[in-house]
C-alpha cells in the first residue's frame, strides 16, 4: 500500500533506530505493515469525524455528520443505559469509540486487496487488553480496592481461597474470549470472500460480500455489547 510505503520513508528510520536501542532488530524499510497503515487511517478518519461534528455543531441546522453521529450516540447510550443504568454516560464515549473502531476495522476488508485488520490476531488482541485494562481501572475507580476486590472474593469469606483464582483466571479468560471471537469470524470471512474472489471473480463473490457485511456488524455489536456488561459487572455497587 502507497501508505504503508510512506510511513516506511518517512518514519521507519526513526522507529528502527528507538526499536534498537531498545535491543529490538527492525528493517527502517518494513517497520510499518499494510495492518498499522490501516488502523492509523481508521484511527485519522474517526478523529476527523468527530473533530468535523464538533466544528459543525447546530441545534438549529444539523448537518449530515451531526446526524450521525446523534443516531450512533443514541445507539449505544440506549444500549449503556439498559445494561449499566444509571451513571452510564460516563462510560459511552468509550463504548462508541471501541464499537467504531471494530466496525470499520472489520468493514475495510470489503475492499479489494485490503485486509480486515480485525482478522490479524494482534489487533483484537490489543482491543481486548485496553477493555480489560478499562472497565477494571473503572471497577477501582467505582469501589475502591477493597470494594472491587470483593467482587472477586465472592459472597462467603470462608470460600476466597477457591473463589479468587477462579475469578481471576475468568477475567483474563474475557480477553482470550474477545480476542478469539473477533479474529476467528473475521479471519474466515476474509479467507472465504479472497477464495471465492479467485475462484469465481464475478458475481459470486457478490453474495459472500454481503455476508461479510453481515458478520462484520455483529461481530462489532457483540464487541460493544460484551465490553458494555464488563463495564456493568465491574462498576456495580453491592447492596
Amino acid at each position: 500500500m502507497g501508505i504503508t510505503n510512506f510511513l516506511n520513508a518517512v518514519f521507519g528510520g526513526v522507529v528502527a533506530s528507538v526499536m534498537h536501542a531498545m535491543g529490538l532488530q527492525a528493517n527502517p524499510a518494513t517497520v510499518f505493515n499494510n495492518t498499522f497503515s490501516v488502523e492509523l487511517l481508521i484511527a485519522t478518519g474517526l478523529i476527523a469525524f468527530f473533530v468535523l461534528v464538533r466544528l459543525t455543531l447546530s441545534v438549529e441546522k444539523p448537518g449530515p455528520a451531526q446526524q450521525v453521529a446523534e443516531l450512533i450516540h443514541g445507539f449505544v447510550g440506549s444500549q449503556a443505559e439498559s445494561i449499566i443504568g444509571h451513571g452510564y454516560e460516563r462510560f459511552q464515549p468509550f463504548i462508541a469509540c471501541v464499537a467504531l473502531f471494530i466496525l470499520l476495522c472489520n468493514l475495510s476488508g470489503l475492499i479489494p486487496g485490503v485486509q480486515a485488520p480485525t482478522s490479524v490476531p494482534v489487533v483484537p488482541l490489543g482491543v481486548a487488553v485496553l477493555v480489560f485494562i478499562y472497565y477494571n481501572f473503572q471497577g477501582l475507580r467505582a469501589n475502591g480496592f477493597v470494594g472491587y476486590l470483593k467482587q472477586f472474593a465472592g459472597p462467603v469469606w470462608w470460600l476466597i481461597w477457591l473463589l479468587l483464582p477462579i475469578e481471576i483466571v475468568s477475567h483474563l479468560a474475557r480477553v482470550m474470549s474477545l480476542t478469539i471471537r473477533l479474529y476467528a469470524n473475521m479471519f474466515a470471512g476474509d479467507q472465504v470472500t479472497n477464495v471465492f474472489f479467485s475462484l469465481v471473480p464475478v458475481g459470486v463473490p457478490a453474495v459472500f460480500l454481503a455476508f461479510h457485511f453481515f458478520v462484520s456488524i455483529v461481530q462489532a455489536f457483540v464487541f460493544m455489547l460484551l465490553t458494555t456488561i464488563y463495564l456493568a459487572l465491574a462498576v456495580a455497587h453491592e447492596h
